[in-house]
């Protein structure tokens, strides 16, 4: 998974800091793994939990070490579907905020507080521990603010943790993705020139089909990235349409026109 989780990270620094025609910046996929570690060893870290406050802490403190800004974007879900009122947290951090040109990079944070797909129903409503759905794509954007402290890119680049991405209900997609559709709905700043969502990328077997929601709404991004890939030997970027997959990418596009893709692995 380090070897899987440096590649990643590889792809990532060509895009955000000198490209791939200059030196890549030094990147580890050992330290990334470790703030997957830290994240699993709170305990699951669906909304509300103990771990959930603890990782809250630990993603703002790591973030204030590398970041020009941070802060949190607090909001609340009530679901209509198990009752419930969930106070959430978006977590964001800028770097060079007063660049003109301005990325997106994005995970979500939280862990399904269920497992509804176990096949024993004794165990359906154990929350689950997130070590792919939920740490792999923060732990590789954490890496990825390393690298931006170290080098400073002249592109502006906006890293969130969304929250509530995984509280949905099976068949009611508005139902995931709580903290990106407020964030879209609610933007802080101008809107980035696009978006780029890392989801489950933990996998010891990675395979990123094109999924279809991304290549709907942003196909020149995707061009640009898959390409990226290829450039750098990165076999687990397939060039072929995959599932389509409502994820943190859909409401950016939807509710805030901005251009979003989603990296995913949903073959787990």
């Amino acid at each position: 998974m380090k070897k899987k989780m440096k590649l990643i990270c590889a792809l990532f620094s060509c895009l955000v800091t000198v490209g791939c025609e200059n030196t890549v910046p030094e990147f580890s996929g050992e330290r990334a793994f470790l703030h997957l570690e830290k994240q699993c060893s709170f305990g699951p870290r669906n909304p509300g939990s103990t771990g959930y406050k603890k990782c809250l802490e630990y993603l703002i403190q790591e973030l204030q070490s590398t970041a020009d800004t941070v802060w949190t974007q607090p909001l609340t879900y009530n679901d209509p579907h198990r009752g419930g009122s969930y106070n959430l947290q978006n977590i964001i951090a800028r770097f060079n905020p007063n660049a003109e040109k301005q990325i997106l990079l994005g995970a979500h944070w939280d862990t399904r507080p269920w497992s509804d797909k176990e096949l024993e129903v004794k165990d359906q409503n154990n929350p689950l521990i997130g070590a792919n759905d939920g740490a792999s794509g923060v732990a590789v954007l954490l890496e990825i603010a390393h690298i931006l402290k170290a080098n400073p890119s002249e592109t502006g680049v906006i890293i969130i943790f969304f929250d509530g991405e995984d509280l949905g209900m099976a068949g009611e997609n508005r139902s995931y993705a709580q903290g990106s559709q407020y964030f879209a709905q609610n933007l802080p700043f101008p809107k980035p020139d696009h978006a780029i969502i890392l989801d489950m990328v933990g996998d010891q077997h990675l395979h990123f089909p094109i999924e279809r929601f991304s290549y709907s709404q942003a196909p020149q991004l995707v061009r640009k990235i898959w390409k990226l890939a290829n450039k750098l030997n990165l076999p687990a970027f397939d060039q072929s349409l995959g599932y389509t997959i409502y994820d943190d990418h859909v409401p950016l596009w939807e509710n805030a026109n901005i251009p979003a893709i989603d990296i995913i692995d949903f073959d787990y």
